[in-house]
């Protein structure tokens, strides 16, 4: 690839200057607006039938075909240079043309063929080195044209451009079957599709898409400007040295020499700028630097300031400019980029040259004015230039994202407008099915309930008793009241939890008198009313002891309880159930023991309502056993709702908890659930300090329930300083955790070789190890989540998913996409930490060199200090079967440890080394 720009590019300089003397030198400067002009007209002619052929043939034909071309028609100039025919006006304006078209059209080609060759992130590593080849390649022709020219004459500079251009058919060839042909079958259908139905015109193509509209404008114009630079340093070359030879020396050294620059730049700084400033930021180069030369301009009006700012413009243009442009266009699908950026390229280019060619008539022949008007309008057209490409900024990283969006057909579903779902909803409570009703019921907010009162009401009379106890829910939000005479009859239902809610909805929202419904219900026949009614009882309790002892409640418990326990009655289960959250609304501390013995019950009925119960007292005597229940999916929702009821004072035992590592993991996990579900500024406060957890599993859900946050409480705020510092944090952690596994991987690979045979020690070593690697890439991939579950926190959180699931994806192409998508959204210090890493991954290289873990012993003392207790217990096995007498006292702290099996571990770890020590030594 290098290889062929170097031969395009030498053709170039070959043949560009030999044809620019001539025709200076036969027609004089004057023509040159004309030239332009006539340019402009031949490329919008060409685009026509080019973009017919595009779609026809592939790009390897059309590239081979182009190349044909031009090698026949310089070679045939070559012929010509001897003749009189040369100093024709139309020959000279024919060649003019066609060397402007191959400079802008096979250049373009090669770039098209590099998309496709190269995806995102390869095109950003290697542009650049391929881009050198174009400037070596200008540097080569710039002077080998000046020593031609001057020692042969101009035909054998151009017979050698003819014989230069053919030579990279084959090139073409080769590539095509090296690079193009092994794609895979995905990238071959996204860099190589030719879709006839769906042609559409260039013009059209562009102005659909923001970010080719932009990048067409910014190519206009800076094309636009070069040509009023072109005009104004040939110009005045001109009039300096008359002798053609001469000239074309001229130019040939000093295109060489703004060709050796532009190779510097391109070698040295053409990365380093792209990576530091971003695709778009490094598109500003070339403008500033034109500016500050044409202010200088317009004090010193020499020629060696007019070298300085075609210096500028020849130097930075080939090198960071070209890559950032290249880059720029990187994002936009292939189907559409190969014919848009054709259009760009060629016609873009050449319209930009005619209507430089039209104002330069205007100025210099219909005005007669100075060249330093020239200047001026330069200056102008700069700051159009400039703000078109920070517009293009945004544009540009919007591509990506719509990009990664295709790639994983993500569609994004329409939403409905307010009355149609207004019609929906109230359609499904009036005629849904069941678990249609629930489902609305169960998602509708007190706030958008107003509208549905009618049909809420209605439910009262639904067959499902889940349904009229939801709907009871509902009603509170009304006026007080609201449908109690059908509240009223449902006291009279078969079903505990329906009579309870109706009952208890009476008491709280209702005018009617709270001892009348007692002195009605709590002695009534009816199970189901005298328990929902001692239940309400207890509850009101809470804040009428008078009621409480009126009607003698803590005696009623204690019958119950006793009637409940007799081994020859059979009591349903939600009466057991009823008893058990009365127990808890009474406070009565005596009966506690109570609810603990129904956590052990078979019926998963009981166990929830023993656990709502638990929390509804807010005894520490639960709080453990509450913690457990989290592990238990059955369980968890009401484990997490029971906390909830202990209040804030609760984020301060998991704290404490999570400190002392006394909670298994399967239990630490889910304790950041309980923090989240306060929804508080408090509970932002303890997530934050969860994140710094040693173990990777608390860290990770902590960083989702901030999330959580953020998304659904907008009134919270999240300290960017913290979560910034958080994210390197675990950056870090996560790069630790990649050498670690590339240290103790290289250890286990020499181990083996240099132990033929195997003891039942070593043995015991190597099952440790493995077993701690397989959970170090568990832990690995946890804290990779974590990663980008805390830049959400920074950054839109659809933009952060859409990254995460494209780097998840197996397909290197859409890898690529999201790790360029990354590079344009971060800033540059999480840029430099993270990139990195992720490039490292898709290029399987190692990076264990740069890490400061020189040993597998030093690697696994780390982890022992600095990781939860699941990575502390294996690392413990490890270093117990590795016999090393030098971890002892690194191992004894943890006899002190809060959890008791880490305690064991450390005990039988510094037993076992002893003992091995003490045999070797006898040995």
């Amino acid at each position: 690839m290098q290889f062929y720009i170097f031969l395009i590019i030498t053709a170039l300089l070959l043949i560009k200057p030999t044809v620019n003397a001539i025709f200076l030198s036969e027609l004089g400067g004057d023509q040159l607006p004309n030239a332009y002009i006539l340019v402009a007209f031949a490329a919008i002619l060409s685009s026509y039938f080019y973009n017919k052929t595009i779609h026809r043939f592939s790009i390897k034909i059309i590239n081979t075909l182009s190349l044909s071309l031009f090698s026949f028609l310089f070679l045939l100039l070559g012929f010509l240079m001897n003749t009189p025919s040369i100093s024709s006006g139309f020959l000279l304006y024919f060649y003019y043309v066609a060397v402007s078209l191959f400079a802008v059209l096979t250049t373009s080609q090669f770039w098209i063929l590099a998309n496709m060759v190269y995806n995102a992130r390869e095109a950003k590593r290697l542009f650049g080195f391929i881009g050198a080849g174009a400037i070596m390649g200008g540097v080569f022709g710039g002077y080998l044209t000046s020593i031609i020219a001057s020692r042969l004459g101009n035909t054998y500079v151009v017979l050698l451009a003819g014989s230069l251009i053919f030579c990279c058919i084959p090139l073409l060839v080769l590539i095509w079957k090296t690079k193009i042909q092994k794609l895979n079958s995905y990238a071959k259908k996204q860099r190589q599709r030719n879709d006839i139905k769906s042609y559409s015109s260039s013009v059209k193509l562009i102005i659909q898409s923001k970010h080719l509209t932009y990048l067409a404008l910014i190519t206009g114009i800076g094309v636009f400007i070069a040509k009023l630079v072109d005009f104004q340093f040939s110009d005045l070359a001109n009039r300096v040295i008359q002798d053609a030879d001469r000239l074309a020396s001229f130019f040939g050294f000093w295109f060489s020499t703004f060709s050796v620059i532009a190779l510097c730049i391109q070698l040295f700084l053409t990365n380093r700028v792209v990576t530091f400033l971003g695709v778009s930021s490094s598109l500003l180069v070339l403008p500033l630097g034109i500016a500050l030369g044409s202010l200088l301009f317009l004090m010193v009006p020499e020629l060696w300031v007019m070298v300085l700012i075609k210096g500028v413009d020849g130097s930075v243009k080939q090198s960071l400019n070209k890559a950032s442009i290249e880059l720029a266009i990187m994002p936009i699908p292939h189907r559409i980029k190969k014919q848009a950026k054709s259009y760009i390229d060629v016609v873009v280019d050449s319209l930009a040259t005619g209507l430089a060619g039209v104002l330069l008539i205007f100025v210099i022949r219909k005005l007669d004015l100075p060249s330093s008007y020239i200047t001026t309008i330069t200056i102008l057209f700069l700051f159009v230039w400039i703000l078109l490409i920070y517009r293009l900024r945004g544009e540009y990283f919007n591509s990506f994202r719509l990009n990664i969006q295709n790639s994983l057909n993500h569609n994004k579903e329409k939403k409905k407008d307010d009355k149609s779902t207004l019609r929906l909803v109230t359609t499904t409570l009036n005629k849904g099915t069941e678990s249609e009703i629930i489902n609305v019921l169960t998602n509708l907010t007190h706030g958008a309930i107003k509208p549905f009162k009618e049909s809420i009401v209605h439910l009262l009379d639904h067959p499902s008793h889940q349904i009229k106890r939801l709907a009871i829910q509902h009603l509170y939000v009304f006026d007080k009241g609201t449908a109690a005479d059908e509240i009223e009859k449902l006291i009279f239902s078969k079903n505990d939890e329906t009579v309870y809610a109706a009952m208890d909805y009476l008491l709280e929202h209702t005018a009617i008198d709270t001892e009348d419904i007692f002195t009605s219900f709590l002695d009534h026949d009816d199970d189901y009313i005298a328990n929902a009614a001692l239940l309400c009882l207890a509850k009101e309790s809470g804040s009428n002891h008078r009621l409480a002892k009126k009607y003698e409640l803590e005696a009623r418990i204690k019958n119950n309880i006793q009637e409940l326990i007799m081994p020859s009655n059979e009591h349903r289960i939600e009466e057991i159930a009823e008893m058990l959250i009365t127990i808890a609304y009474a406070g009565m501390s005596q009966y506690y023991s109570y609810i603990s013995v129904y956590f052990n019950h078979t019926n998963p009925y009981i166990v929830n309502h023993a656990i709502k119960a638990a929390g509804i007292t807010s005894e520490d005597m639960f709080v453990e056993r509450l913690f457990y229940f989290l592990t238990e999916k059955l369980y968890r929702k009401k484990a997490i709702s029971a906390l909830k009821n202990y209040g804030q004072e609760i984020n301060e035992t998991i704290l404490k908890q999570d400190k002392n590592e006394i909670l298994s993991t399967s239990v630490q996990r889910h304790l950041p659930k309980v923090v989240t579900a306060f929804k508080t500024q408090n509970s932002v406060s303890v997530l934050l300090r969860l994140v710094k957890s040693n173990d990777v599993l608390i860290r990770l859900e902590a960083a989702k329930g901030l999330n959580k946050l953020q998304r659904k409480t907008k009134r919270l705020a999240i300290p960017q300083k913290k979560v910034m510092a958080l994210i390197l944090k675990e950056i870090k952690t996560y790069t630790y955790t990649i050498h670690t596994i590339q240290c103790l991987e290289q250890s286990t690979t020499t181990f083996s070789k240099t132990n033929i045979t195997y003891s039942d020690l070593v043995q015991e070593h190597q099952i440790a190890l493995e077993h701690l690697l397989l959970i170090l890439e568990a832990h690995k991939k946890k804290s990779f989540s974590c990663i980008f579950k805390l830049l959400s926190l920074k950054y839109t959180h659809a933009d952060i998913e859409m990254a995460y699931v494209g780097w998840s994806s197996e397909i290197q192409e859409i890898k690529a996409n999201a790790l360029e998508f990354l590079d344009n959204l971060l800033e540059m210090k999480l840029k430099s930490a993270l990139l990195p890493l992720m490039e490292d991954q898709i290029r399987a290289t190692s990076v264990l060199e740069k890490h400061v873990f020189t040993t597998a012993h030093q690697c696994l003392l780390h982890l022992l200090k600095h990781r939860g207790e699941q990575i502390k217990l294996a690392v413990l096995n490890v270093l117990r079967y590795a016999s090393n007498t030098k971890s002892i006292p690194h191992i004894k702290p943890l006899l002190k440890h809060k959890s008791a099996e880490v305690r064991l571990f450390a005990q039988r770890a510094i037993e076992t080394i002893t003992v091995e020590s003490m045999a070797q030594s006898l040995d």
